[in-house]
């Protein structure tokens, strides 16, 4: 199964940095968030990524395409004409598609735009700034039973987001609401399972927000699904945000690092 990750916003909150580099490509321990997001589906066997880029596009490129040596230790032996030898090669066994979805282009026409890379399976698909311990293969499960069009997970994190109307008789998502009330409302927390039907409900203008006409559609039309994840969840939308993580990461306490320890070379 192949994973699709949106990673071409502007990243206008977390501005400090953004203007350097799109927002995906900010450190945490190190290494961009997008890479941690890709570390946690591979952990899960997912090693098959399209990655829809947009802003700085370009950092995103570059990154992938000099990963082997990035991630490996080198010799360069200039006596020898500049001879490189690589050793203890770490590289991540990823197949990375990255794709320009366009500067101004929103969720909706990122996702279509990558529609002939999906060819026509079943796909995961989540946002290059969040990070979270959610239990892929139950999530996967839960869609499977499920038999919607679309299942994402929900998490409770207060009232700093819009929330959802949750059934919780047939697990269906029957509303939207833009704050909290008594904040103990659910959020749309990314990390989603989706069937091709999916692009039959995003239209072909590349204004259209994915979180607001189409998941309103398949709402109505009982096709949007719900995993509730009452574990750690946390977007990079703010320079605080970004502090909180890297606080965990090297205090090797990183909920969402489900694979190996903090300390150890990868």
């Amino acid at each position: 199964m192949k994973a699709v990750i949106l990673a071409g916003g502007f990243g206008t909150r977390i501005s400090e940095e953004s203007h350097l580099r799109p927002k995906p490509m900010i450190e945490i321990g190190g290494s961009p968030i997008l890479w941690h997001i890709l570390k946690y589906y591979s952990h899960f066997g997912v090693n098959e990524f399209i990655v829809c880029c947009g802003y700085m596009g370009y950092a995103i490129k570059e990154y992938f395409a000099d990963y082997y040596l990035h991630r490996s230790d080198v010799t360069f032996d200039f006596s020898n004409g500049g001879a490189m030898t690589v050793h203890a090669n770490v590289a991540e066994p990823w197949k990375v598609t990255v794709v320009d979805t366009g500067l101004e282009t929103q969720t909706g026409g990122r996702i279509r735009r990558v529609r002939s890379f999906v060819d026509g399976e079943r796909f995961l698909m989540t946002y290059g700034d969040g990070v979270s311990d959610i239990d892929l293969p139950a999530l996967i499960r839960t869609h499977e039973q499920s038999g919607k069009t679309v299942t994402l997970s929900a998490i409770q994190p207060g009232a700093r987001f819009g929330v959802l109307d949750i059934n919780d008789r047939d697990g269906t998502i029957t509303g939207f609401h833009e704050k909290a009330r008594g904040g103990e409302g659910w959020i749309n927390a990314g990390f989603m399972v989706m069937e091709p039907g999916v692009f039959e409900y995003i239209d072909s203008d590349d204004s259209v927000i994915f979180e607001r006409d189409p998941l309103q559609r398949l709402s109505a039309a009982g096709r949007l699904g719900v995993y509730k994840h009452r574990g750690y969840w946390q977007c990079m939308d703010t320079a605080r945000d970004k502090e909180t993580l890297e606080t965990l990461w090297q205090a090797g306490d990183a909920p969402w690092k489900v694979w190996g320890s903090c300390g150890e070379k990868q």
